[in-house]
């Protein structure tokens, strides 16, 4: 069969993650409009008739400013050494520009074969992708370029017939019906961080996390970490809405991961400064 790793790379916040799901055919990666909502490598398997693809959605490209983020790019940078190829990501509804051609020329001494997606032309008359596809053309030597929107699935068939088209002959790297690499805690801490990210603003997003304490028959209890007591104010909301929100959003995802109804119980804490805390960060996994 053909089987082999696929390195998903791009500016933050273009749709990697979104576009990693719909190629997947479920969702793998939890997604938000905030800037690096992905923090670690994340594997999304597809596997076909003589076929597996791998997907390693990785956080996107940054100039690091505290341990996480220092963290979260030296996963990017370690993680593409032993890809077959790579799907390089850009916004059709953002300027290409010295950002994309960062990632391109890093992505490019590789030496693999290059995908460019323009993602997101969902809504976009044609002329405006045209020329945005133009501009990626220009990015670096490329195997194909695809137009695509990850939300619609437009042109996602034909992406994924190219990427596989590029694997080597090898085993496959995860059971047939398998398809992440994370546990059932960290899918159920990811997806109760995406529905606090849906629902935050400002610096809010960027200071939470989740860790599911314990998975029991009929109940799951989790942390959600945040840095300040006005942080954990405004995620625990008057009277708690806030957080019984995040819950109620959070629960059906969560049941349908574990296969039964659960009663979810959240709890927010403080840890000043958790993101430059090299044991915190080892705690969570990050």
């Amino acid at each position: 069969m053909r089987s082999g790793l696929v390195a998903v790379a791009g500016r933050t916040n273009v749709g990697k993650s979104t576009l990693v799901n719909a190629l997947c055919g479920e969702k793998v990666a939890i997604t938000s409009r905030v800037p690096n909502t992905t923090r670690r490598r994340i594997f999304g398997a597809l596997t076909g008739i003589g076929y597996q693809l791998v997907l390693v959605d990785l956080p996107g490209f940054q100039r690091p400013i505290d341990s996480l983020t220092e963290r979260m790019q030296e996963t990017v940078d370690g993680s593409l050494a032993d890809v077959d190829a790579v799907l390089l990501v850009v916004d059709a509804r953002a300027h290409i520009g010295a950002g994309d051609r960062f990632v391109a020329r890093r992505v490019s001494e590789l030496g693999r074969p290059i995908v460019i997606a323009v993602n997101k032309i969902d809504r976009l008359k044609h002329g405006h992708v045209f020329s945005q596809m133009k501009a990626a053309s220009e990015l670096c030597d490329f195997h194909a370029l695809h137009p695509v929107s990850a939300k619609t699935k437009e042109g996602v068939g034909e992406l994924r017939d190219d990427l596989v088209s590029l694997l080597p002959e090898g085993p496959a790297y995860f059971p047939a019906d398998q398809t992440t690499d994370l546990t059932t805690e960290e899918r159920v801490a990811e997806v109760i961080r995406e529905k606090a990210l849906h629902l935050t603003r400002e610096e809010v997003p960027h200071a939470i996390s989740v860790e599911v304490e314990e998975v029991e028959e009929r109940r799951v209890r989790a942390l959600v970490f945040v840095e300040t007591e006005s942080q954990k104010g405004i995620l625990v909301g008057k009277r708690g809405s806030m957080i019984r929100e995040i819950g109620t959003r959070a629960r059906p995802e969560v049941e349908a991961l574990l296969g039964h109804s659960v009663f979810l119980e959240l709890t927010v804490k403080v840890r000043p400064r958790w993101r430059r805390d090299p044991k915190m960060l080892e705690r969570l996994g990050l």
